[in-house]
């Protein structure tokens, strides 16, 4: 389950996003402009509901305890390079 919750409005917008899987959950706390946001979804979905998508596809590549614990989400691509292209799929998923 991945739980995200805005925490501050402004620029960047930022965000406090819960894992919870098996017996254990991470934190982690994370960024993005909302020019970003709007880049990544086409301006079709809610930052929130990117965030999700952006973590479903971490947790296809790593466990939740590898995440970083604060980063922001232009970071992904740093160390996925496929990420903005994958997205798409994660955001079309219900």
């Amino acid at each position: 389950m991945i739980q995200v919750r805005r925490i501050a409005e402004g620029e960047p917008l930022a965000f406090e996003v819960v894992i919870r899987e098996g017996k254990g959950e991470t934190y982690h706390q994370v960024t993005m402009a909302q020019e970003t946001c709007r880049r990544l979804t086409a301006g079709k979905h809610t930052p929130e509901r990117c965030l999700e998508a952006a973590f479903r596809f971490l947790l296809d590549r790593e466990p939740k305890e590898s995440i970083l614990g604060r980063f922001d989400v232009t970071m992904i691509s740093r160390y996925f390079p496929e990420f903005e292209r994958e997205l798409p799929r994660y955001l079309s998923r219900s």
